[in-house]
């Protein structure tokens, strides 16, 4: 076994003990700032790292993510930090920090840059990537949306949840948090055993008795009595114990433990063996005590002469080098030793097993409480992705029933559609037989007398010959308002004997709106001309009806079988340019009723 005590396992704990000890053994006139300045000097080491961020106490960091009910989206995340931001500001590059934050940077750093814009593209960096505090502004819109996010209190035991508004507001309210004491004790209480701790557990809260002179906690000094005699006799008998006890030096423990298990003693057992203990392990006791001393000896290094500390630590250090050589003097009934090394009875090898095996275990609940956390973590996302999902597949639930009322909707549309092209197919065939009404309303003539303009003749009469179409019929006209209604056909190629020589002429009796009122058969002369457009030579032909012929009867279709002259005029003298039968591609009939006859 080594010679030197497991101290580093031990752990900061011992920073306090330090303290304790140092009080009992040096000067009272050692002030408690500069103990503690060297308490805390013997926890960390020689060498004081300084931290690449800012205190907790000095800089207020942003309100931890694991407060939020949800995960919080990247846009509300400090870049320095990585917390929700607290009183987000945006810089010109456009990443948000808190206002604590961007201050810390600014002020520990010459020429301070924006670390996201760094880490996305260090080649990148740009004027608007330097941090200054007139260079950036506050995000009012992303401070408005972090306040109504909604979180709960992550003191353990709290069951308080609300918004972002009002959790600092609950902080500071908090029963379950815990808070420094006040009067400067050190200890760190719940707010809601403050009271308690203040009257039954500070050191500092003491009450000092007017008789015996002593220092006693509030509710001790309520039960204490005392007499002048016995504190005098008191006061002769240990005239150091009132100092002691004001200093509170070595606090003495339950009455199943070693009084020295502060400097390291782990002893355990009964009244009657504690005591037997204590007499029997004098010289290992002294072997801790000398540790301590080494440990605090340490502290008092001599750099401090500098700062003017050497009158307050002289005094101090000649009492730690006098004790120190009185204990090595003393021979250790407890030790015995084993190749040059000591092995103290009341620091065992089971008790560094027993230490070893605890901080094991320490160690597997801590990291066994981080995968916890981790755990509760991953369960939040997977539950918030779980929320995502339900949700995604409500909208294609939703999207689906739209799309399927749409699809009906087009199908009505593309019935009414098809609906109303019938109805305007049905109104372009009305309108058509109204213009052709219309229009033969206009050619109409109501005296007997009509006149036919055939235009296009030479293509139509290149039609009759093919046999597309073979005859013409012209627009209907009257013997009078309420006469017979009549119209003219024209073969230009000719039909019956004149086929292919002739143009043939034939007078169509049609049925009318007056026939009942009209006699029968139609008995009325009937005079075709072709007009000579030079007004030389018209080519006229006259025929009265055979009254025993269908043709002349009283119409039962819409018109009767037509009747007239096959041969009415050669072709050859139709083409004739001797004639102007054929001008600019045009030919004149006339037909001329006789209702007189």
């Amino acid at each position: 076994m080594q010679s030197k005590l497991p101290w580093k396992s031990v752990g900061n704990v011992l920073a306090y003990k330090l303290l304790n000890l140092s009080e009992s053994l040096l000067s009272p006139s050692l002030p408690s700032s500069c103990l503690l300045q060297m308490a805390e000097k013997a926890t960390r080491g020689t060498q004081d790292v300084p931290s690449s961020s800012p205190d907790e106490n000095e800089f207020p960091f942003g309100y931890p993510t694991s407060i939020s009910e949800d995960v919080p989206d990247a846009k509300y995340l400090c870049s320095n930090c990585n917390n929700i931001l607290k009183k987000a500001m945006q810089t010109l590059c456009g990443h948000r920090y808190c206002l604590s934050c961007l201050s810390w940077i600014i002020r520990n750093n010459k020429n301070p840059v924006c670390q996201k814009c760094k880490e996305e593209d260090p080649g990148m960096l740009n004027e608007g990537s330097l941090l200054a505090e007139e260079r950036a502004f506050s995000d009012a819109a992303i401070n408005k949306e972090i306040s109504e996010l909604k979180v709960h209190c992550g003191t353990p035991r709290c069951n308080w949840s609300g918004i972002m508004k009002n959790f600092e507001e609950h902080q500071s309210l908090c029963e379950y948090a815990l808070i420094p004491c006040h009067t400067g004790c050190g200890q760190m209480v719940m707010r809601k055993k403050l009271a308690d701790h203040l009257e039954n557990g500070c050191i500092n809260n003491m009450t000092t008795c007017q008789k015996c002179k002593q220092m006693l906690p509030s509710n001790e000094y309520q039960k204490h009595t005392c007499t002048g005699n016995s504190v005098k006799e008191q006061k002769r008998t240990h005239p150091d114990a009132s100092s002691k006890e004001k200093n509170r030096s070595v606090p003495f423990n339950s009455k199943d433990e070693c009084c020295f298990s502060e400097v390291g003693c782990s002893f355990r057992g009964g009244k009657e063996k504690t005591k037997e203990h204590e007499k029997t392990s004098v010289g290992a006791h002294l072997l801790l005590l000398l540790q301590h001393i080494k440990q605090l000896r340490a502290c008092l290094c001599p750099g401090r002469a500098a700062n003017g500390l050497i009158p307050c630590f002289a005094s101090a250090e000649s009492k730690v080098k006098t004790l120190e050589r009185k204990v090595s003097d003393l021979q250790v009934p407890g030790a015995s030793e084993i190749n040059g090394d000591l092995e103290v009875d009341c620091f065992p090898l089971s008790s560094l097993v027993e230490e070893e095996s605890t901080l094991q275990r320490l160690v597997k609940e801590k990291m066994i409480s981080e995968l916890e956390s981790k755990l509760q973590v991953f369960e939040n996302i997977v539950a918030v992705l779980n929320k995502e999902v339900e949700t995604s597949h409500l909208e294609i639930a939703a999207f689906q029933r739209q799309s399927e009322l749409d699809q009906n909707m087009i199908r009505n549309l593309e019935l009414k559609i098809a609906e109303l092209h019938r109805c305007l197919t049905q109104k372009d065939a009305g309108l058509s037989r109204l213009h052709k009404s219309l229009q033969c309303s206009e050619q109409a003539s109501y005296d007997g007398v009509f006149l036919w303009k055939i235009m296009d003749v030479s293509r139509k009469l290149q039609d009759s010959v093919t046999g597309r179409t073979i005859s013409l019929y012209s627009p209907a006209f009257y013997t009078g308002k309420y006469g017979y209604k009549v119209c003219l056909r024209i073969y230009l190629n000719g039909d019956g004997t004149g086929k292919g020589t002739h143009v043939s002429l034939f007078f169509v009796v049609m049925k009318g709106d007056y026939d009942a009122l009209l006699p029968w058969p139609f008995k009325h002369k009937v005079t075709f001309m072709l007009l000579d457009q030079n007004n030389r030579e018209h080519v006229i032909d006259v025929f009265r009806p055979d009254l025993n012929s269908a043709s002349f009867q009283r119409p039962v279709s819409d018109m009767n079988i037509a009747s007239g002259c096959p041969t009415f005029l050669p072709l050859s003298k139709l083409q004739s340019p001797k004639y102007a039968y054929v001008k600019e591609d045009t030919i004149f009939l006339k037909c001329i009723i006789e209702t007189n006859s």
